[in-house]
């Protein structure tokens, strides 16, 4: 970790600060979105709240415009929601200095006054709880009742290491030699670079960020390219809230930048710590630049996970984990079921069922109208990946139960679609497909559905459902995933530690050991006594 040091400025005071609430301008090369695009939601609000909808990176504690902005686009419509700061390397580095020398004096804040920080920022949360969900479902479509849940879900971190922060123990160990004494310190690590995704933009930077602060670190934040409206209204409630400037920075940036901005904050030598969530693929570039520094890295990257329902199982109960499972966010979470393995003998009961709930439950449309529980998916790109896989198992000999195609309620939804008489050699069976898609493997016994459920390089997330006590050790032990649901389909929680093992990530976040991320043991040998 870098010694502490004073910095010289950043190199942006000379840029114009915006004021508080500053409303969406335009720039140069830009045009600007006109209010009415922000009022165009089919029975959507009546705007988003002008003081969180932040369009500058944030710095220092400073709101900070950059020589160019990209367009951040509503899903659900296509419509432009506005134009935000296109950060690149140089603002990148500037916002590591920042966050380095603040760390210099964060570190020393007691644990007490950082709790207390946290929690003020758990509480504006609360305040702000309905424009955070609202800005949620604008840049990522996804259903205002589940962005609600995810902004609670989110708060909850804040509140959770706020009292973390005041629980970070260290150790004095007796040696075998008299006259020593050996002491064991926790020590926060230094500025982590957090790197987050689009499907959950505000829970997955408070799962990381509340933790940084709680051990005494500070953070630069580059966002999803899709979603950093999330990020900036966090930024200005940890403002509000009193968190000193450059503890908490944020950079966004557009897609054809993300690269170069990722490998500057990744290859920064003042960063001591990455802290990612995101595919498999592009983890294994980060890691490869954390490595030339030797820095600190978590991620949470890919999964597969496979949805076990044996014939001992309540197929109703199943059938309802399934469904939780499988639609939350369209399909579009890293836990998200995306393998379906059912037993022969409940078989067909399994899928009659679930093709029933399916069709009772769900309803596709814009998330800020009221009764949607599909929104769109994030893109042309991942609904191109839906119809890929569909198309793939057809043709290999799969059956449509439902859906199957792209929604006419717009190019970026797609149906909720269950397949059967799926195989092996299917995509859907081995690769993660990020949409609404249920495919059906019917299988025989316990010892080959864990089989087909370890056949895989990732191991994130596991579910399966039976009455069988034995049996439920048994699978619980023995499938390849960081976590497992046993007739439950909805596992997340901020007290239980999030992460997967094999190629699905590093480390873990949220619980008790979230925290650790962030520390750095360090033993003093205390003689002459």
């Amino acid at each position: 970790m870098a010694t502490c040091f004073r910095l010289r400025s950043c190199g942006a005071s000379g840029l114009a600060l915006a004021p508080l609430g500053r409303r969406l301008r335009p720039r140069a090369g830009c045009s600007a979105p006109g209010r009415a695009q922000l009022r165009s939601y089919a029975g959507g609000p009546a705007g988003l709240s002008a003081a969180l909808l932040r369009t500058d990176s944030f710095v220092g504690g400073r709101w900070l415009p950059a020589a160019a902005a990209f367009p951040v686009y509503d899903p659900a419509s296509g419509a432009t929601l506005g134009m935000v700061a296109d950060c690149g390397v140089p603002e990148a580095r500037a916002a590591v200095r920042a966050a380095h020398e603040a760390f210099c004096s964060w570190r020393g804040v007691s644990v007490k006054e950082r709790s207390s920080l946290l929690r003020k920022w758990y509480d504006l949360m609360i305040q702000n709880k309905d424009d955070l969900a609202k800005l949620i479902t604008a840049e990522s479509g996804k259903p205002l009742k589940e962005a609600q849940a995810e902004v609670l879900y989110s708060a909850l971190f804040l509140e959770w290491f706020s009292e973390e922060a005041r629980r970070i123990y260290g150790d004095i160990i007796h040696t075998s030699a008299k006259g020593k004494r050996a002491l064991v310190l926790k020590q926060p690590l230094g500025v982590a670079a957090v790197i987050t995704p689009w499907n959950f933009p505000s829970a997955m930077i408070t799962r990381k960020v509340g933790a940084a602060l709680a051990a005494g670190c500070t953070v630069v934040v580059k966002p999803a390219e899709d979603t950093p409206f999330s990020a900036l209204a966090l930024a200005q409630l940890a403002n509000q809230a009193g968190i000193p400037p450059g503890v908490y920075n944020v950079v966004p940036c557009s897609r054809s930048k993300a690269k170069e901005v990722g490998e500057a904050l990744c290859t920064d030598p003042l960063v001591s710590k990455i802290s990612f969530t995101g595919s498999t693929a592009t983890g294994k570039i980060l890691l490869h630049y954390a490595a030339n520094s030797v820095k600190r890295v978590s991620m949470e990257l890919g999964g597969l996970a496979p949805f076990i329902v044996f014939d001992s199982a309540n197929v109703d109960q199943a059938v309802e984990g399934a469904l939780a499972s499988k639609f939350r966010n369209a399909g579009q979470t890293c836990v998200c079921s995306n393998r379906f393995l059912v037993q022969r003998g409940i078989h067909d009961a399994f899928v009659s069922k679930f093709a029933e709930a399916m069709k009772k439950s769900l309803r596709v449309g814009n998330g800020f109208e009221e009764g949607t529980t599909q929104g769109p998916l994030i893109n042309e790109k991942a609904v191109e990946k839906v119809e890929k896989h569909v198309s793939d198992a057809v043709s290999k000999g799969a059956t449509v139960v439902m859906g199957g195609k792209r929604h006419q309620y717009g190019r970026n939804f797609f149906e909720p679609t269950l397949l059967s008489n799926v195989t092996g050699d299917m995509l859907c069976s081995h690769q993660e497909t990020f949409g609404p898609l249920a495919p059906v493997i019917k299988f025989d016994t316990e010892e080959e559905a864990i089989a087909i459920a370890n056949a895989t390089e990732v191991g994130l997330a596991g579910y399966f459902y039976s009455q069988d006590p034995a049996q439920i050790w048994r699978v619980a032990e023995q499938l390849e995933v960081g976590m497992v649901g046993v007739n439950e389909g909805l596992i997340s929680s901020v007290e239980c530690p999030f992460g997967g093992v094999k190629q699905s990530g590093l480390g873990r976040e949220g619980s008790k050991y979230g925290i650790d991320e962030y520390l750095e043991v360090k033993y003093v040998c205390y003689g002459g006594l």
